[in-house]
């Protein structure tokens, strides 16, 4: 044994001196003239190698929570699609469409700016995104990815509004819409809240979006929903008709998407990898909470209508994920699951709320995204770990969230009533009554969406 440890010590001090012979004939110069790196150069290349690669890597990762969130287009396609009857599939699916591609053509010209230019009230500047640095401040994000997930995030937003307005609204009129929405709206919004504008300066805390993103077009829709009126059909002697959706497997296939982008959503709005602990947790509260909301909407489904309806179920879990937008970064495990669990009671009565009061909201939009946009924002002042009233912070957090949901809310239905009032008087909001009977795929796009069931006389 120590004959073999011996041999391996020679070994290597013959490498060694070997090593060195060969470098002297190479470098033509004794060692005494070969010049040592400085120091303090080596450690600033490697500061550099690693900013570079972090730089690098939160990019990515950025990057692909931003394609998640796009599918969740899809996912939005298919729920509304599923939820609405055949002869009107076309037409939102159309919308949807546009409304993304819309969205990212008016992000870029002046959305961005307005969302993250400085100002209070608006931002002033970053128009096409010029002038805006290459690595957006306070991350190591670069501009070009981060502008990609919050463009992802605009089209969301403007997507929302399609399915409580769905099978009745004309189609150029909702072009409109997505235009002023995608660039006016909802930057404005935005920039009070992640732009550094006045809710922001307030300690408004709202992670990944449930005011900013879903509050924005549930209550869109609220607003639009009350001008345009219900479907022919849907309210007759004071009785409430149910109008079934003609797909529920595809608005089941839309939830399961949107369940899978959410991890985008929400993880994403980290934009850092970090120890990876952050968007573990976010992704986590996330699950849960959308797990918890479609157990309850189930349960008190069930109990107020005697049957554990599907539909309700699913917008169950959409509102888990709703309220937990918020909160997703601030709460603990446990937390998240009373918070979605309780967006998936709201959901429910709000459905019935809606129908009491003669609002026709064909997907539940309304109570999904704008009821339990308010109730998650608000749960941040409830259970924020540091801060919120159930953790020793006292009220003032709370207070906060209360203000900016009811400010956000009421520039909103302002602000889009206005615009859906102007629509109506010039243009007109909605279809004729012939062509609401026989479908706006055939009246809006000339095409239907399920073809071969007409009957055609051949010679």
């Amino acid at each position: 044994m120590t004959t073999g440890i011996r041999i391996r010590t020679f070994g290597r001090t013959r490498a060694v001196v070997l090593a060195g012979v060969v470098l002297l004939l190479l470098g033509g110069q004794g060692f005494a003239d070969v010049e040592e790196p400085a120091a303090p150069a080596t450690v600033q290349s490697l500061s550099e190698t690693i900013q570079s690669m972090n730089i690098g890597l939160d990019t990515m990762w950025v990057t692909i929570a931003a394609m998640l969130v796009f599918f969740m287009q899809a996912g939005f396609g298919m729920v509304e699609a599923g939820f609405i009857r055949a002869k009107n599939t076309c037409n939102i699916l159309t919308k949807n469409f546009l409304d993304y591609s819309l969205a990212s053509l008016m992000f870029f010209l002046v959305g961005y700016a307005f969302m993250f230019g400085d100002g209070s009230f608006i931002g002033r500047e970053g128009f096409c995104l010029l002038h805006v640095p290459d690595v957006i401040a306070g991350t190591n994000v670069q501009k070009w990815a981060f502008w990609f997930f919050q463009a992802a995030f605009c089209g969301a937003a403007a997507t929302i509004v399609a399915g409580g307005m769905a099978e009745r609204m004309k189609f150029p009129a909702y072009l409109m819409y997505t235009v002023i929405i995608s660039a006016l709206v909802y930057p404005i919004i935005g920039h009070w809240i992640w732009g550094g504008g006045w809710l922001a300066k307030l300690g408004f805390k709202d992670f990944a979006g449930s005011t900013v993103v879903h509050a924005t077009g549930g209550w869109a829709a609220f607003i639009g929903t009350i001008l345009l009126g219900p479907r022919l059909g849907k309210y007759v002697n004071g009785k409430t008709k149910a109008i079934a959706g003609h797909n529920i497997p595809l608005a089941c296939l839309g939830v399961f998407i949107l369940w899978f982008g959410w991890f985008g959503f929400n993880p994403g709005s980290t934009l850092a990898v970090g120890d990876g602990s952050g968007l573990a947790l976010v992704a986590m509260n996330t699950n849960l909470s959308a797990a918890a909301g479609a157990v309850t909407a189930m349960i008190v489904v069930w109990i107020l209508m005697g049957k554990p309806d599907l539909s309700m179920t699913m917008n169950g879990a959409l509102a888990g994920l709703v309220a937990i937008t918020a909160p997703c970064a601030f709460v603990t495990p446990s937390a998240s699951i009373l918070i979605g669990a309780i967006g998936g009671v709201i959901v429910v009565l709000g459905v019935l709320l809606l129908d009491h009061i003669r609002v026709d909201d064909p997907v539940g939009a309304v109570p999904v995204h704008g009821m339990n946009g308010l109730w998650g924002t608000i749960a941040v002042g409830l259970f924020d770990v540091q801060d919120g009233l159930f953790n020793g912070g006292g009220a003032k957090l709370l207070g906060t969230q209360v203000l900016g949901t009811l400010c956000v809310s009421l520039f909103v239905i302002a602000s889009m009533g206005l615009v859906f009032f102007a629509i109506r008087k010039t243009i007109g909001l909605r279809v004729g009554r012939d062509e609401e009977l026989r479908g706006l795929d055939i009246g809006e796009h000339g095409m239907e969406s399920y073809a071969g069931f007409q009957i055609f006389v051949t010679e």
